[in-house]
């Protein structure tokens, strides 16, 4: 029996006109429920040439490619003084500006770091460090201020803007600890809302959490926000059944999700919104499942979009929840989700085999196993390097087959205690695993 997936009508317009359709929609229906992407490794992914076709195997411009697939909206990571190029104002300003003349709405997520922040990580930038908690109020204003007001002299203004990201226990370490210090989070907080609004009084302005369906942690942080004098417009969320602790069926996770959006809305007035969520790339079909799920419970209560997390990485610093295909460089059925296009059922070349990478045990002495599977065969290259980019062992340089899993015992007798690399590398795709030498 032939088999086949629904397919909505707006995915066989050509480019041209889907461009101009969007780009001369009324205001009213532009401003409707954001289809988003966070694309913030795009630019870097570009310039180490990888490429994306379109469902017909065409390379194509990956945003042209998104916008094709329902996405009407970006966000951006900001870092303060990243040690690459790449997420600093310059690059911001860049990837917005290219977003922004494709008819996209933009959102900025301020890191208030001059790398990743997270739940486990809220390092102060290297430049902010040992300042007082009035001076790190102003440089949170004067921070959110000068990049706002740079894409506002390029013409662009942002739809929304993230003050933190994932703010579970605050932002700025030590002192922006929320449960510790939480009325200095709270300032932080309104010295960034200050500032949007001093750009431009329609952005709105986001406080994001992490863990979704995590109802008592939500009430906790914005009831303390609320009691020393934060504002804020929208209620962050992130929801990743992968990443829930103990771990949750997706459809559970986003109940829980749902509940807690009813909660943020009726207890706080305000408005809620996903602003990151990711399933397995190998998991194409469920993932389509999960997040038509999750973008009508969001809709079903007014929230205002979903945005899913680095959809277009494939084969990439070992990121497993893109929604593209490594073999064939094309978006996965996921990403149907966006056209409200419910997959009943899946080619079996849609099946997506996955490249694995496990080392055990980790951290180790003197040895460990280091285990992977292919999605295809391949030559394979299995190297360790040091934190400095040394290789220190090369395991593996041959041709595999898929199919199975493949391992290597790496002894590290040798070498000294410390942080280390394993680079799995095939003709299509790398993966890089850190290991902890303890003696």
């Amino acid at each position: 029996m032939k088999q086949f997936k629904v397919l909505s009508l707006t995915k066989h317009l050509p480019v041209s006109i889907l461009s101009l359709l969007f780009l001369f929609q009324p205001q009213e229906v532009r401003s409707q429920f954001a289809n988003g992407a966070d694309i913030g490794w795009l630019s870097q992914m570009e310039a180490q040439g990888y490429v994306f076709n379109n469902d017909s195997g065409v390379q194509e411009n990956c945003l042209v490619i998104l916008k094709e697939h329902g996405i009407n909206a970006l966000r951006f990571r900001v870092w303060v003084n990243p040690t690459g190029k790449y997420c600093g104002k310059k690059d911001v300003a860049y990837m917005s500006h290219r977003a922004d003349s494709l008819g996209f709405r933009v959102m900025l997520d301020f890191h208030f770091s001059d790398t990743w922040a997270d739940p486990s990580h809220q390092t102060k930038p290297a430049a902010w460090v040992g300042h007082t908690v009035a001076q790190l109020d102003s440089d949170v204003y004067h921070h959110v201020y000068e990049i706002l007001d740079t894409l506002k002299t390029i013409g662009v203004t942002p739809a929304w803007v993230q003050i933190g990201n994932e703010t579970n226990d605050g932002m700025l370490w030590e002192d922006g600890r929320a449960s510790t210090h939480m009325n200095n989070f709270a300032a932080m907080v309104l010295s960034g809302y200050n500032a949007v609004k001093a750009v431009d009084t329609t952005i709105q302005v986001i406080v994001h959490l992490s863990d979704g369906h995590n109802n008592s942690m939500y009430r906790r942080i914005f009831d303390g926000l609320k009691s020393n004098g934060a504002k804020w417009d929208i209620v962050g969320m992130s929801v990743y059944p992968y990443w829930t602790n103990p771990p949750l069926p997706w459809n559970t996770d986003d109940s829980l999700a749902l509940i807690n959006m009813k909660d943020m809305i009726a207890r706080y007035q305000t408005k809620v919104m996903v602003t990151e969520t990711g399933y397995l790339y190998y998991q194409a079909a469920t993932a389509n499942s999960f997040l038509v799920d999750l973008i009508r419970k969001t809709k079903s209560i007014g929230g205002l979009g979903v945005f899913y997390w680095e959809p277009e990485c494939y084969s990439w610093q070992g990121y497993n929840l893109g929604a593209w295909d490594p073999s064939t460089k094309k978006p996965t059925v996921a990403m149907d989700a966006f056209l409200d296009t419910v997959i009943t059922s899946i080619n079996r070349e849609e099946i997506i085999s996955h490249y694995a990478l496990n080392v055990y045990p980790n951290p180790f002495n003197p040895t460990t196993t280091i285990e992977f599977t292919l999605a295809e065969d391949s030559h394979v290259l299995l190297k360790v390097y040091d934190v400095l980019g040394r290789e220190v062992a090369s395991l593996i340089n041959q041709d595999l087959k898929a199919g199975k899993s493949h391992s290597s015992i790496f002894n590290a007798s040798r070498l000294t205690s410390g942080i280390y690399f394993c680079r799995l590398e095939t003709e299509k795709s790398y993966l890089v695993k850190k290991l902890m030498l303890l003696k």
